[in-house]
């Protein structure tokens, strides 16, 4: 068979490990090994959610919604936008391939390139390098994106511009001025999606629905997520906000029944849980702000994040991962971010974030001991 020429050297996302993979692994009993690693919800999914759900099973034996007419509805309502400005996928990681599929080819076979950051979100280089277009890695600033820079990196080749805000894997978030400034002057025949996975986590979100509801900006598709806040992430719903005529073109690449029946009707209920996102959003605040000063206190460099996680330096990245979960804790190593010294931690519940950090601390201290001998 002759395969795609492009997957010979394309990189394998490597996701966090399953708690369960992990307890078979290291022989140590499920209920032992907490995981803050993957950026979910310590708190679980939504309780209107789980019992919408419930209610549901019943109904598995039938097709869902082609259309999600009814979750289509209510995020259409609640953005103050129509539902012909939405696309649904299987998780905002689909919702990145529709780009792609629409944009990173032409009658020529020309895929033309991308713009990302350094210590961008994996899956942005993957996918376009999947169709064979060229990527433009902008340098970081700050371990954040340097708007102007990204923007100067904008050439006649260039198809799609990717930035997370806030950004994953480093938490930071770009400033309201430069975010405005940035969607305004990149050139209309480049689409610029910017990623708003973590956007319910922050007090104050630059909101840039209005562009697209006004049609001020019709190269702009904003991507947004129940994995995270809504606590969904095991049935991938992500969703695309933008300009119609681009959304139908997003549409015909959609396969039909992509976003399942139960994914419907939970993201659908999880939406009214108004007391599960202020529950989490509060535990979040805490949580950061208890890394933070722990970090600080441990003189461990960290970067501040507007997420629901934080990046903390601690040498070799690597080993103190492998250490902590041979104590029933498993963060992220960056090193596939080119970050190896750094480990993230997803904020947890107050009894996993204090867990997690008095066996960070036995396993750096170990870490610095062996170093030193």
């Amino acid at each position: 068979m002759r395969l795609n020429p492009y997957l010979k050297n394309l990189p394998v996302y490597q996701p966090g490990r399953p708690i369960e993979e992990v307890a078979r692994e290291l022989n140590l009993p499920a209920g032992h090994i907490i995981k803050v690693a993957s950026n979910e919800n310590p708190f679980g999914p939504s309780p209107l959610a789980l019992a919408a759900m419930q209610k549901a099973l019943s109904g598995l034996n039938l097709y869902p919604d082609g259309n999600a007419f009814y979750l289509k509805h209510a995020l259409a309502a609640k953005l103050g936008v129509e539902p012909a400005h939405l696309v649904l996928g299987n998780g905002s990681n689909e919702i990145i391939e529709f780009a792609a599929h629409a944009l990173l080819a032409d009658a020529n076979g020309q895929a033309g390139n991308v713009v990302v950051s350094q210590f961008c979100f994996a899956i942005y280089p993957i996918v376009a390098k999947m169709f064979g277009a060229e990527v433009i890695t902008v340098p970081a600033k700050r371990y954040g994106h340097d708007l102007p820079a990204m923007l100067a990196a904008v050439n006649p080749q260039t198809r799609i511009v990717f930035v997370a805000n806030p950004n994953n894997p480093t938490g930071t978030l770009a400033p309201r001025e430069e975010i405005i400034r940035f969607v305004n002057d990149v050139p209309d025949d480049v689409l610029l999606v910017m990623d708003a996975a973590y956007i319910e986590f922050l007090e104050d979100a630059v909101d840039l629905v209005p562009l697209i509801r006004l049609g001020a900006r019709k190269n702009l598709l904003l991507m947004r997520t129940f994995s995270k806040i809504y606590g969904l992430a095991g049935l991938r719903v992500g969703y695309g906000i933008g300009n119609p005529e681009f959304i139908a073109a997003l549409e015909k690449i959609r396969q039909p029944f992509n976003v399942n029946l139960l994914a419907q009707i939970a993201a659908l209920a999880a939406l009214d849980d108004e007391e599960h996102v202020r529950k989490t959003r509060a535990n979040n605040f805490a949580g950061l702000d208890f890394f933070e000063r722990a970090l600080r206190e441990l003189g461990l460099e960290f970067v501040p994040s507007h997420a629901n996680f934080i990046l903390a330096r601690v040498g070799n990245g690597q080993k103190v991962f492998d250490a902590m979960q041979r104590q029933g804790v498993i963060v992220r190593p960056m090193g596939g971010y080119q970050m190896p010294e750094w480990i993230r931690i997803s904020v947890g519940t107050p009894a996993e974030n204090e867990r997690c950090l008095g066996v960070l601390k036995k396993c750096v201290g170990a870490a610095q001991e062996k170093m030193k001998n």
